[in-house]
């Protein structure tokens, strides 16, 4: 595991379980238990929904790996603490 991903873990960690797999090339985040997006290449690409389309409205749409079909937000705000708790507690994940 890299330190992008283990800093990724420490964020989200205060909202709930966090767990991190590899996955062909990648990595798969999980929040208690549900999978919730993708670490491609030191970014983070969380899943649409529409609590995620509302919080990260100003977050880029983009695509995490080359032949993916899921559009996804780029997570970029981790400065802005009470974004990452809100998000894991109103149920982004």
């Amino acid at each position: 595991m890299n330190e992008f991903n283990e800093y990724v873990r420490e964020v989200f960690s205060a909202t709930g379980e966090i767990v991190i797999k590899s996955m062909m090339g990648g990595y798969l985040v999980y929040f208690n238990g549900k999978l919730i997006g993708d670490i491609c290449g030191n970014e983070l690409f969380l899943k649409r929904t529409p609590t995620s389309d509302r919080l990260l409205a100003n977050s880029e749409l983009r695509y995490p790996y080359e032949g993916s079909k899921t559009l996804m937000h780029v997570f970029d705000r981790f400065e802005d603490t009470e974004l990452a708790l809100g998000a894991g507690v109103s149920g982004v994940y």
